[in-house]
């Protein structure tokens, strides 16, 4: 049970004891640094309970924690604060519960009551970029939070492997590829197929530009390209399933495909599931047919289906077009339902989409409650913000994309230059300091990235995030080396007896932040946010770095001390390990 726990039931019985009231929730805070004290209880709520001056509340609170609990041995009251200091046998029995689970935190996923996340999703004519780095990064971060709060968790994506982008790549490979292959060409196979994709569009300028010349205006001459009037047709042939076209488009994703999983590997991320857009795209029209007669949808007399929002505050939205094909929104219903159908135990799905989409996830969320379906109450979009580098934005089409593959490599080149300059690695072989130049690289990255808030954008300097000081993945990286180092260096029992040791403010401290894991992790599950996980992370590290600095941690004055403060350390190191599994981030032994 939290401290925040313990104290309110015996602020409850107290309440009972002299107010005869009941009170149904005290506020606590943090006291503040120029106050004595562990924690404070905040008395102005109170006095709707009872009728008081809120010193004097204060006084008789205090006094009766003090008499009736275990935990409190002393208070001060500052106007409507009870400022409570906690005894050391009440830390030393926290440390305990601490120390003695590997999983402090962490409850046991659920068998049943399971969440499906979302995230990656990318298209098959490009390799994944910075935004699917930062996409996967939140979506793999929130699916293991979700999962250490206790949820049951499904990872998943939807390939969008069908339409004209598609085809583009395939024409290009087809005019101007020469029978190459990522095999013969030593490149993954995504960038290989990327590479055509840029390679239409550089056609499909040079003639717009020859048409305007013969004098078409710009919009026609886009229109009239002959490439684009191709590809048009070679994606007419996909959808009739001629097998030549077919053929090429299966080889081609599958060159794709082969190169995603190269990235995913590399990023540390990973599905249980895939769903394809060429398989998905038809699913949700019968649920069209059935929205009609239930009058959620209307038909108009052009054919057309639509669903009007207007009296939700939104407007009318196509679900079926005049010629009874599918839009994305069919689409997006049809691959939802067909998820509960793949997983039963699914209550809810979070969307890991960026911020461009906030309105087609408005919109598909109430067409699924209206559609009647019970687990259309649980849907959440993980709406987050654009990256973009000190270079400025990024275009797929004209190739100025910040490849994901280059961005990990460049970090990892980052982190090497830097700890080279720093001497950080010095003794170690070359296969020890590549491996370090890989996490620290990566943890850079991913801290950088996951720290921010979902919602807001991010100018991604590499630079910066390899920094070895302040709010940034290698800091706290080593700090969790540093702590190995002293249990290398220490001999001491796990367990000892420490009933009689006295415990500094600094050793407190450290424990109070360690108490606040368990709440952060269901903190952070229910709001979707990554960086309440990192930045709990930071401040744990910068009370272990205070109590490191000025308490002798080897040099202890007798051995009980020493042992309790080496676990300490152990508890410390292993909560930075567990937080940063969270955020996919991998802790060096050795920095």
């Amino acid at each position: 049970m939290s401290l925040q726990n313990i104290l309110y039931q015996h602020v409850k019985t107290a309440f009972n004891s002299l107010y005869q009231t009941d009170i149904e929730r005290v506020e606590f805070q943090s006291t503040r640094k120029d106050f004595e004290g562990d924690i404070t209880i905040v008395t102005f709520p109170m006095l709707r309970a009872v009728k008081m001056n809120p010193v004097q509340l204060g006084e008789q609170l205090g006094n009766y924690l003090v008499e009736h609990s275990d935990e409190v041995i002393a208070f001060n009251v500052v106007k409507g604060f009870l400022n409570l200091v906690l005894s050391d046998t009440y830390f030393v029995d926290l440390f305990h519960q601490i120390f003695s689970d590997d999983q402090f935190g962490f409850i046991p996923p659920s068998q049943t009551d399971a969440v499906m996340v979302e995230y990656s999703s990318p298209n098959t004519n490009k390799p994944l970029h910075l935004g699917h780095i930062r996409n996967n990064l939140l979506g793999y971060s929130v699916a293991e939070i979700l999962k250490a709060s206790g949820k049951k968790v499904y990872k998943t994506q939807i390939i969008n492997d069908r339409g004209i982008h598609i085809c583009k790549s395939m024409l290009a490979w087809q005019r101007f590829g020469q029978g190459k292959t990522p095999e013969s060409t030593g490149l993954k196979g995504d960038k290989f197929v990327g590479n055509f994709y840029v390679k239409f569009d550089q056609e499909y300028k040079k003639e717009i530009a020859q048409l305007e010349q013969e004098g078409l205006s710009l919009e026609e001459a886009k229109a009239q390209a002959p490439i684009l009037l191709a590809a048009q047709e070679m994606l007419c042939n996909w959808e009739a399933g001629e097998p030549k076209v077919v053929a090429l488009w299966n080889t081609m994703n599958q060159w794709v495909y082969d190169g995603f999983e190269v990235t995913y590997k590399n990023l540390g991320v990973d599905f249980d599931s895939y769903y394809y857009e060429s398989e998905t795209y038809l699913l949700g029209k019968a649920f069209i047919e059935e929205g009609l007669k239930k009058g959620v949808f209307f038909r108009k007399e052009d054919g057309s289906v639509w669903c009007d929002l207007s009296a939700d505050g939104l407007d009318e939205k196509i679900v079926l077009r005049a010629d009874g094909t599918a839009v994305y929104m069919t689409q997006d219903i049809g691959t939802a339902v067909q998820r509960v159908k793949d997983c039963p135990d699914i209550s809810a799905m979070v969307y890991t989409v960026g911020n461009e989409q906030d309105y087609h996830f408005k919109v598909l969320f109430l067409i699924l409650k209206k559609l009647g379906f019970d687990w259309a109450q649980n849907l959440y979009h993980l709406s987050y913000g654009m990256v973009d580098l000190p270079s400025g934005k990024m275009k797929s089409r004209e190739g100025t994309v910040v490849d994901a593959d280059d961005l990990i490599l460049e970090m990892t080149n980052t982190a090497k230059l830097i700890s080279q300059e720093l001497g950080k690695l010095d003794g170690y072989s070359e296969n020890e300091k590549n491996l370090t130049y890989t996490t620290i690289g990566l943890g850079a990255l991913k801290y950088f990235i996951l720290k921010v808030d979902p919602k807001k954008s991010i100018l991604f300097d590499p630079k910066a995030s390899v920094d070895f000081q302040g709010n940034t993945g290698p800091f706290i990286q080593y700090t969790y080396a540093r702590i190995q180092a002293i249990l290398r260096k220490a001999s001491v029992k796990e367990h000892s007896d420490f009933s009689e040791i006295t415990l500094t403010d600094k050793e407190k401290n450290v424990l109070k932040q360690l108490q606040l894991f368990p709440n952060t992790i269901q903190q952070a599950a229910d709001s979707y946010s990554p960086a309440i996980i990192a930045n709990y992370t930071y401040d744990l590290v910068k009370e272990f770095n205070s109590f490191y600095q000025n308490i002798s941690i080897l040099g202890a004055e007798n051995q009980a001390l020493m042992n309790f403060r080496v676990n300490l350390c152990r508890a410390v190191g292993n909560t930075i390990k567990n937080a940063f599994g969270l955020l996919g981030i991998q802790v060096p032994e050795r920095m």
